[in-house]
């Protein structure tokens, strides 16, 4: 079972993160912090205590911003450790994933938190250190309504995006973020699966990062033999080894 450690200076927020992993069965003990220095000082207990000592801690639950040390300088610090303690990354903003995964966080849980969504953060935590529970916490999938629409969270609440307002997409670590003309939404969902899934939908990729929807380019742009395309007001760079393929796409689709 789990030995956590949550991390926020928001008390409220930290007392209901608590009560949230208290009552799932991966977790064997639960302790918070209130500020990424006290946290700092009980990991480094836990360190010396050692993976099997009384004091040990599995995996941090830790909120992004914070006075002083915020979260992702905590998670820098953690990454010079010999064997750290794994970290879930627990914050109101979506801006920070990339860096989140790039300091291989886990899993990015986005406040408000929901039960269901932090019981998948700690499955992931489980699994990653070869845990167990003694019950499976179920997981409860979300079924999107048809394939026209993608389900997103947005302040705890699903949504559902149609697929046809999406004019790109953007890879960020694990997630992706979709672009419509009225904003953006982050989705735990590989560029490279919406890549297969969307294909036959006018989608195509122009770079490692980005996957556009034909019907949304506006201009395709040659200067000095870089290529990119432009969609509302954004110019995105299209690599070469994409260029090709996408000039033939768009030479069909505009001829046929």
């Amino acid at each position: 079972m789990l030995r956590a450690l949550a991390v926020d200076d928001e008390r409220p927020s930290l007392e209901e993160l608590l009560y949230l992993l208290n009552a799932d069965p991966r977790i064997g003990s639960a302790e918070g912090a209130g500020d990424a220095t006290e946290a700092l000082r009980r990991i480094n207990r836990a360190l010396e205590s050692g993976p099997d000592g009384p004091d040990a801690i599995d995996v941090v639950f830790l909120d992004i911003q914070m006075p002083g040390l915020d979260g992702l300088d905590l998670a820098r610090l953690l990454t010079g450790f010999a064997r750290p303690p794994l970290v879930v990354f627990v914050t109101a903003h979506e801006d920070f994933a990339v860096q989140a995964f790039d300091l291989k966080a886990v899993d990015y849980v986005l406040k408000p938190v929901r039960k269901e969504r932090l019981a998948e953060a700690v499955r992931r935590a489980a699994a990653q250190r070869g845990t167990a529970p003694p019950e499976p916490a179920p997981r409860i999938p979300v079924h999107e309504p048809d394939p026209d629409h993608i389900a997103v969270e947005l302040g705890g609440v699903t949504r559902f995006v149609a697929v046809d307002d999406i004019t790109h997409v953007e890879a960020q670590g694990d997630y992706a973020r979709l672009h419509t003309d009225r904003g953006s939404h982050l989705v735990r969902i590989p560029l490279s699966t919406l890549e297969e899934r969307w294909r036959s939908r006018g989608f195509v990729r122009i770079h490692r990062r980005h996957l556009v929807a034909l019907r949304h380019i506006g201009e395709l742009r040659l200067d000095a033999g870089t290529v990119s395309v432009l969609i509302g007001s954004e110019e995105l760079q299209v690599s070469r080894r994409h260029a090709r393929e996408l000039r033939d796409l768009l030479m069909r689709r505009t001829t046929g």
